[in-house]
């Protein structure tokens, strides 16, 4: 039998150093926006049952969950959403608190890909939650807390909003299937215009089709309200008029041209009821946040109640992050102090003094000074200490610490 006790598991990695500590900070950072709006943390079990994420109404395929059975045989999977666990959540334990609920959560999800194309199967997410508030301003709220928290941690995002209602509108009116529909909705979504006309050429001309068909080049600036009014007519007129109003107050946030609409985003959670909306970066081939407004979710776990919230992909923020070089600081130590014989504690001592001043500091593991300093050349520690009766100071290269 193969072993593979020296390698991680298709669509994992181990993470060194610098990495790690860019994604702390881009983890603190968020925790401290969400914090200061009011959210508060939760962290739910990265084991849950099957029946948390049916397909029946999560949209998420059985062939991207990591699954496996619990001690009675019940089907349990590795969290693949934060979104659904956090509506169990809010409708269970929390369903007696005063609403609305605002809550916070960094914590990874664990998605099979077929095929991987490069894609991770253990992505950290950070997110919030505003669940038993609906309307105008609790979109905005959520909204500006995402722009928040990129502005913060990814500076020149492009923002795309869009709404759900348009798509599953048109959808209705299709004489076909479900999988049919589903077909639809990944040209729509990947704006495969050539898929697209495949998918509807057989189902003639309405003025539904030729809404389906302009659905994914309605995308731009504010032109595109204009662009799509002639296909909107009643409930998706105010649909439009509404996402227009959220657009322009959102256009006041000082996007300016990174701010577009796209009336064919289509997220793949069909949990979506109302506003969705997508972050990229320049070089991050998928979308590094998501979200949107999920009124009909928490009625599968038995509380309903009206919930916007959005996630966002801590990993691809922090390579984001390590490209820029923004986030790296030096790895090596400011001090190394060394403690002769019998002066191993007050080494110990004077390197926590040295710590709390702000240094970044390491005690020598090594028997003699000139080890010590051998270790300190190598790896580019300038100043060493040396403890004995006194304390001594060494330095290397140039600079002081």
């Amino acid at each position: 039998m193969k072993n593979y006790s020296r390698i991680t598991p298709e669509g994992t990695r181990d993470y060194l150093f610098e990495e790690c500590r860019s994604r702390h900070r881009i983890e603190k950072k968020l925790s401290d926006i969400f914090s200061a709006r009011g959210f508060r943390e939760v962290v739910t079990p990265g084991l849950e049952y099957y029946d948390v994420f049916d397909p029946a109404f999560s949209g998420i395929g059985q062939e991207v969950l990591f699954k496996m059975s619990d001690r009675q045989g019940r089907i349990v999977v590795m969290r693949p959403d934060n979104t659904l666990p956090i509506a169990r959540l809010a409708a269970t334990r929390l369903q007696n608190l005063r609403k609305p609920l605002r809550l916070f959560y960094v914590q990874p999800i664990y998605r099979s890909h077929p095929g991987l194309a490069g894609r991770s199967s253990e992505d950290v997410q950070a997110g919030v939650e505003l669940l038993g508030a609906g309307g105008f301003r609790t979109d905005l709220e959520v909204l500006a807390t995402a722009v928040e928290a990129l502005n913060a941690c990814a500076p020149g995002f492009r923002m795309e909003i869009g709404h759900a209602g348009f798509f599953r509108s048109l959808a209705k009116s299709l004489p076909a299937s479900g999988d049919f529909r589903e077909r639809v909705r990944g040209a729509v979504e990947s704006k495969n215009y050539g898929a697209l006309d495949v998918c509807l050429s057989g189902l003639g001309d309405s003025p539904q089709i030729r809404a389906l068909r302009a659905l994914p080049r309605l995308y731009g600036g504010e032109e595109v309200f204009e662009k799509a009014a002639p296909f909107c007519t009643g409930e998706l007129e105010k649909t439009l008029r509404s996402l227009h109003r959220l657009y322009r107050t959102l256009a006041g946030l000082g996007l300016g041209g990174r701010l577009m609409a796209d009336l064919g985003l289509v997220q793949r959670n069909d949990y979506y009821t109302g506003i969705v909306f997508s972050a990229y970066l320049e070089g991050c081939g998928d979308a590094v946040l998501r979200g949107g407004r999920y009124d009909g979710l928490l009625e599968h776990f038995g509380e309903p109640m009206p919930a916007v919230g959005f996630g966002v992909d801590v990993d691809a923020l922090t390579r984001a992050a390590l490209e820029r070089r923004a986030a790296r600081t030096p790895s090596r130590a400011d001090v190394l102090v060394h403690g002769g014989d019998g002066y191993e504690l007050a080494a110990l001592k004077h390197a926590a003094e040295l710590i709390a001043k702000g240094l970044r500091c390491e005690t020598s593991v090594f028997p003699t000074e000139e080890d010590a300093a051998a270790y300190a050349r190598a790896c580019g520690i300038r100043r060493m200490d040396v403890v004995g009766s006194g304390i001594r100071t060494v330095r290397f290269g140039e600079g002081k610490a």
